[in-house]
């Protein structure tokens, strides 16, 4: 293989098909993913740590035969865990964090032949629909780099997005997948609360609001990825109900005619905006070319009881995370160590109950049955909104070291009130690049599926991709030049 162009001609399973016909090996595949990022990270900032000599050591060690032998990736900088490596959390608090083990889930990466090359960019302990950590500095979005690339996952979506790699792992715990899959053009899923495991170190995250998987440019990556790390580890609390089927067989699997109730307003009241509706209307249009049938319609829930449940869960979260840390260090994580909102949702945690904490963990669970009962009685397949209401927001629009601490509370409200429903309910919910502004930022639409129902998901979006490809399409600041 010579040429930029030709490494962008294929996705993670492709990449990995020529290691296998010995057209290609993971040393220049490595060689070529390292050269494209060192090209366009002085301007994206996309990943703050490398693990260059540790992928090198990777495949002098003999990579395992698997799905994506070969194959470059990269985890997040939260809560994944590669032995030797420094995980900082996007937090100061975190600085010289090396782990002494592999997650469950980075070693599943491993064993799928993944070639794990450096972290990407995230938020402090991924609370921002942004990536603009003080620790690191902003991400910016290869589509328009005064704008953000999402978050949590913001750095992910911008080098797989600036083609640096075809996919990259993920996580989503308010929405962290899907945000960023949606300001950076990519294909983002979601899974089922517990699809894919937390362990060795959590059972679960953020009351099983969180779960790890990626972002992709290809639907077929982002399934074959879910099916090689998908299985529940021993020792889980709980887990997904089991796929029928391999996932990669869903991506080619024509859908049935699928009944599909659309919303523009989130559970909070704010709607989406000119250039998202505009997006949101030509799904719709482009749904019904297909053959399916979509719905007005939407679940009525409480958004009080909704934003009550979600910051109780988190903040309790955060604050036994700055505790351990204070343990770890053998002193107190100080106001100076976290940025100001991350401080001020740790002292939120640190004066909630265990009342609080149990009553959150019931609104949620109350919540995943009132959507399966709304989706019943409309007798829905799938759930759609835009993944935001607003296209990416300027680079400082979103700020978590603001004392502004209710100004802060608004953005995040109007600019991404649709994905934290799903979850609370633990439903699959995607982000599928369907729009685009006139000025060239994109725009994701979100379809949720009932729980356990990853299947449907893949098989629409693999629908969506052949009738809407968006593979070919290329931002301003692109490692092909």
């Amino acid at each position: 293989m010579s040429g930029f162009s030709e490494y962008d001609q294929y996705d993670a399973l492709g990449l990995a098909d020529l290691v296998r016909r010995k057209d290609v090996t993971p040393t220049e595949l490595l060689d070529e993913a390292i050269t494209r990022l060192e090209r366009v990270d002085t301007t994206l900032n996309a990943v703050p740590l490398r693990h260059y000599d540790e992928a090198r050591a990777q495949i002098s060690r003999g990579l395992p035969d698997g799905p994506f032998t070969g194959v470059p990736f990269l985890l997040k900088d939260l809560h994944l865990l590669l032995t030797g490596t420094v995980t900082t959390y996007g937090s100061g608090a975190f600085t010289g964090n090396v782990a002494d083990h592999n997650s469950t889930l980075t070693q599943r990466y491993l064993d799928a032949g993944m070639v794990i090359f450096g972290k990407t960019n995230s938020p402090e302990f991924g609370l921002a629909g942004t990536t603009e950590p003080r620790l690191y500095g902003p991400t910016r979005n290869p589509w328009n780099t005064e704008h953000s690339p999402g978050g949590s996952s913001g750095g992910a979506a911008a080098a797989v997005a600036a083609g640096v790699l075809p996919i990259a792992n993920a996580s989503d715990g308010g929405g962290s997948i899907r945000v960023p899959a949606s300001a950076c053009g990519l294909f983002g899923l979601k899974p089922t609360r517990a699809r894919t495991p937390m362990g060795p170190d959590r059972g679960e995250g953020w009351g099983g609001m969180s779960i790890s998987h990626a972002v992709s440019r290809s639907v077929r990556d982002n399934a074959a990825l879910l099916d090689a790390t998908c299985a529940p580890a021993p020792g889980d609390p709980y887990a997904a109900p089991a796929p029928a089927r391999p996932y990669l067989d869903e991506v080619t699997t024509e859908p049935r005619r699928l009944r599909i109730a659309l919303t523009a307003t989130g559970p909070n009241g704010n709607s989406a905006d000119t250039e998202v509706q505009a997006g949101l209307d030509a799904t719709a249009t482009l749904l019904r070319e297909l053959g399916h049938e979509v719905i007005e319609a939407a679940p009525k829930v409480d958004p009080a009881d909704m934003a009550l449940a979600q910051i109780s869960l988190i903040a309790s979260n955060i604050a036994l995370t700055l505790d351990m840390r204070s343990e770890a260090l053998g002193r107190p994580v100080t106001e100076n160590d976290v940025e100001h909102i991350t401080w001020a949702i740790a002292q939120n945690g640190r004066g909630l109950t265990a009342a609080d904490y149990a009553r959150g963990t019931l609104t949620i669970h109350r919540l995943g049955r009132l959507v399966a009962d709304f989706m019943t009685e409309q007798k829905a397949d799938l759930l759609l909104s835009p993944t935001l209401a607003l296209p990416p927001v300027k680079l400082g629009t979103v700020n978590m070291d603001s004392e502004d601490i209710a100004a802060y509370l608004d953005i995040n409200a109007r600019y991404m009130p649709f994905p934290g429903l799903f979850n609370m309910t633990g439903q699959p919910s995607m982000s599928v690049p369907l729009h685009w502004t006139e000025a060239g930022l994109p725009v994701g639409m979100m379809f949720t599926a009932p729980f356990g129902d990853e299947a449907t998901l893949f098989q629409l979006a693999g629908q969506l991709e052949r009738a809407r490809p968006w593979g070919d399409r290329r931002p301003p600041v692109h490692a092909a030049g």
